[in-house]
């Protein structure tokens, strides 16, 4: 059975919901599951805007069909070959071999290296190249490395809709709102679209801040992600998220302690100061086990926050296995601008504390407050007062 909604009075959402996949990317964990969406244009000339993941391609294909309502389907943008949204454009035209596909030269060599052969019919863009449908006005604006090379856009200068790629989306199914504006986005869906954003794209945030400034060029009255839902209000407030990951701003002035334990020594110790920090004035504070929470949060929480306590115990005289992922999580993610508390522990040779250092220098913009705090076997009484000066010294930077 079919099941899209308008968008606008000739824009119909024919994507579809997956909430049976565990991993996106086979990494990231999306216990909401994930939306993959797809547009079509019902104009006097038909596009279909990007089609969809193989795991949902059933329903995708009666949308598409119920939506066509027995109209020829004159174009197919691509936008991104990643398969979530390209895995069933061989099989769209094969139904539908009147279709002109419509996308950049790199997708289309990138169709070829997927399918094993180019569409027959095929309209290579770039930058500025406009197409017609009689009452829109499309134009393409290149979008390369946001994430893939291959990368475009598409903006509709008549309703004034961005069609984003997947920029601007989100982790998480669709439940029949398909607008933010329906959802309680800010405390539902926030931490996902973080979370998508800085591990998928915040690498590159050169490269987005330069689709920004392209983007204020625009007169953007709604935003269309191939995740997640569709923007119509509030819009400046999604864009400036955005603007302060890509520039790897904190998002927050806040503190967020992460710490590897193998007996809970080194937790005590972690969890301590969060408390000194608080009797400080203190509010927000985040803790989080390395070992019980994915290396996908992590990073994320540590872009969200503008400080950051990293402890850690010695493993094979070498840091805990759980926070050297994430330092090298956040490196391979251009990580920066932030600050950083140490803690090590080790009972007869603690070596993290230096090891932990060494890494955070080779990233850009790293403070270390004061120095490592260093434990043996468990944080001693007489310590106390070590880990209060380094709770005094965090507070006042906030």
């Amino acid at each position: 059975m079919h099941n899209f909604q308008n968008v606008k009075k000739d824009l119909i959402y024919v994507g579809a919901s997956d909430r049976r996949l565990a991993l996106f990317e086979n990494v990231y964990p999306i216990p909401r599951g994930v939306s993959y969406n797809s547009y079509l244009l019902t104009d006097d000339i038909t596009v279909l805007f990007d089609t969809c993941d193989a795991s949902v391609s059933g329903q995708f294909f009666e949308n598409v069909e119920a939506a066509l309502n027995g109209r020829k389907l004159d174009y197919v943008v691509v936008h991104h070959m990643e398969p979530d949204h390209a895995a069933t454009l061989q099989d769209l035209l094969l139904r539908h071999p009147e279709a002109t596909v419509v996308t950049t030269a790199k997708a289309a060599q990138m169709i070829e290296q997927f399918f094993g052969t180019k569409p027959e019919k095929l309209m290579a863009v770039k930058e500025g190249d406009k197409l017609s449908t009689a009452n829109h006005q499309l134009q393409f604006v290149m979008a390369p490395m946001v994430h893939w090379p291959e990368v475009m856009m598409t903006y509709d200068s008549t309703d004034r809709i961005l069609f984003s790629a997947d920029a601007f989306g989100t982790f998480g199914a669709l439940s029949g709102n398909i607008f933010a504006d329906q959802m309680d986005f800010e405390h539902e869906w926030l931490s996902d679209a973080r979370r998508y954003y800085i591990n998928i794209v915040g690498k590159y945030g050169v490269q987005v801040q330069n689709v920004l400034k392209k983007a204020a060029t625009l007169d953007i009255q709604m935003i269309c992600p191939l995740h997640g839902p569709v923007w119509r209000e509030n819009l400046g407030w999604f864009i400036g998220k955005h603007d302060i990951w890509s520039k790897y701003e904190p998002e927050e002035n806040a503190v967020v302690i992460i710490y590897g334990s193998i007996y809970g020594h080194t937790e005590a110790a972690a969890l301590r100061l969060g408390t000194l920090l608080s009797e400080r004035g203190i509010n927000g504070i985040k803790a989080y086990d390395a070992s019980h929470t994915h290396v996908s949060k992590l990073v994320a929480e540590c872009f969200r926050a503008s400080h950051i306590v990293l402890a850690s115990s010695t493993y094979n005289n070498g840091i805990f296995t759980p926070v050297e992922n994430l330092l090298a999580d956040l490196k391979a993610h251009a990580w920066q601008r932030r600050t950083v508390a140490l803690i090590e522990n080790g009972s007869w040779a603690p070596q993290s504390g230096k090891l932990m250092r060494a890494e955070l220098e080779q990233m850009k913009d790293i403070t270390i407050v004061g120095d490592t705090l260093t434990m043996k076997s468990a944080l001693l009484p007489a310590q106390e007062e070590q880990l209060a000066a380094l709770a005094d010294q965090i507070a006042a930077q906030l």
